[in-house]
């Protein structure tokens, strides 16, 4: 069994909400490279071409009306919705790609 089956992240990526000094510090001291949009500046800052594989991620996941509104108080019965709805996505996504016995 691995020690650490989950490798670290090596870059991040996150849009101006996120951009002050203590995350970037947090993220450099785990040894992650931060790629963060910087406020009060044009827009252009590229992280658009892998922040649409988030929102996608979030649109298929709002397909599922539990996952689109919470009525779960508790929160471990929403994550289980949730890793529900991820694997559902994932076997689609695999369905269509893998040819047939």
């Amino acid at each position: 069994m691995l020690e650490h089956p989950i490798q670290p992240h090596r870059v991040v990526y996150a849009d101006r909400g996120y951009d002050s000094e203590p995350h970037r510090r947090t993220l450099r001291s785990r040894g992650t490279q931060p790629v963060i949009a910087e406020r009060r500046t044009g827009h252009g800052s590229g992280l658009g071409k892998h922040r649409w594989v988030v929102e996608r991620t979030h649109a298929w996941l709002h397909s599922f009306r539990r996952l689109r509104t919470r009525f779960e108080r508790r929160a471990d019965v929403h994550e289980a919705f949730l890793k529900l709805g991820c694997s559902l996505v994932c076997w689609d996504i695999f369905r269509r790609i893998e040819p047939p016995f």
